[in-house]
């Protein structure tokens, strides 16, 4: 498990958590953050340290567009200068604290954590869905805090086999693993997609659709250099020609037309490492059906939130055998459904290597 790319955005935070009123601590790539709002509702991210005698600035409060020091006083505007020292005229030189380029888009709080000079908006996932007024959208909210290193989440999520054991209650079915994915790579990203046709419907597809007899469903994972995942999982009644073709845009409508007939939602996830072993875990879902119901916003927060709260589980146990065994990669063995992973894995270092 080495260092972070560094040349990325992260996820700090969703958009409602910070405010203009109290400062919010967040910790990425081992660098302490502090994120407030300035009088124009925009977001200024400072490091959480004051250069005087490095007490955290998010013990401290926000006045305007100004973040004061909670130990002596001294203030920080948005360019992470200090502006005043109270007791005297002059601020000394070394008066600063680092700043990072932030944008708001989907609702989550980015930073780029690398030369600003590089930050590129256009490497952002493409998570329209979160705004698009045919979809409903749920939010993991708070974001999970895991004890792990997150390229172990990077697996798990690249890995739907697993639904099989560990979400068998909820979101999978013994069928998971007897259907075979397929993988490919892009530039910066690694697709897998399995199908999984005439099979039981797991529990929350039987409880969200309805379904009873079997169904096609699909299974589409998307991750992006360093640690973003968007899952498409849908499913229509078997035999209704939901194979079309490798992507869930090719689904066909089938006999008697698609619509209607079934579902499909969105997992849209956002890894942050904090440090080597914990890491935040931002999460949503877009579903395209049952739009303006509250009751259904709750069943898919309460029942998707304990589903992952089962992964957390896994991952913190896994990290904690790690770290207790003093894990080396070569004591791995690798298995077919690990493909995803593994050429994800490469990726990320191949990006580590180019910032040397």
């Amino acid at each position: 498990m080495g260092p972070f790319v560094k040349n990325a955005w992260y996820a700090a935070a969703w958009n409602h958590e910070v405010s203009a009123d109290t400062p919010l601590a967040r910790t990425i790539l081992n660098e302490p953050l502090v994120l407030f709002r300035d009088t124009a509702g925009k977001v200024v991210v400072l490091e959480d340290r004051c250069c005087h005698r490095h007490l955290p600035l998010s013990e401290g409060k926000v006045i305007g567009d100004i973040l004061q020091c909670g130990y002596h006083g001294l203030e920080f505007d948005s360019t992470g200068a200090c502006v005043k020292v109270p007791g005297q005229t002059k601020v000394p030189p070394g008066g600063r604290v680092r700043t990072w380029p932030v944008l708001e888009k989907y609702q989550y709080v980015w930073v780029w954590m690398g030369d600003p000079s590089k930050a590129d908006e256009s490497l952002l996932p493409d998570w329209q869905v979160m705004d698009d007024p045919g979809w409903a959208v749920v939010k993991g909210d708070p974001p999970f805090h895991i004890p792990c290193h997150y390229e172990l989440f990077n697996d798990n999520l690249l890995d739907l086999s697993h639904l099989a054991y560990v979400h068998i209650k909820n979101i999978g079915t013994s069928a998971v693993p007897d259907f075979p994915i397929v993988t490919t790579r892009g530039e910066n990203t690694v697709r897998m997609i399995r199908w999984i046709l005439d099979s039981a419907p797991a529990p929350l597809y039987e409880r969200f659709g309805g379904f009873t007899d079997n169904i096609d469903r699909w299974q589409y994972a998307e991750a992006m250099v360093p640690s973003f995942n968007t899952v498409r999982v849908g499913c229509l009644p078997a035999g209704c020609g939901a194979q079309a073709g490798d992507h869930p845009d090719d689904i066909a409508r089938g006999p008697g037309g698609r619509e209607g007939q079934g579902f499909e939602f969105y997992n849209l996830n956002a890894i942050t490492p904090e440090t080597e072993n914990s890491t935040w875990y931002f999460y949503a879902h877009s579903r395209n059906f049952a739009l303006d119901d509250p009751e259904m916003d709750e069943e898919f927060r309460v029942g998707l939130r304990g589903a992952f709260q089962d992964d957390v589980d896994i991952l913190a146990a896994q990290q904690m055998n790690m770290d207790r065994h003093a894990h080396n990669p070569k004591d791995w063995i690798d298995i077919n459904v690990d493909g995803p992973g593994l050429a994800l894995r490469k990726m990320v270092g191949e990006a580590l290597a180019s910032e040397v």
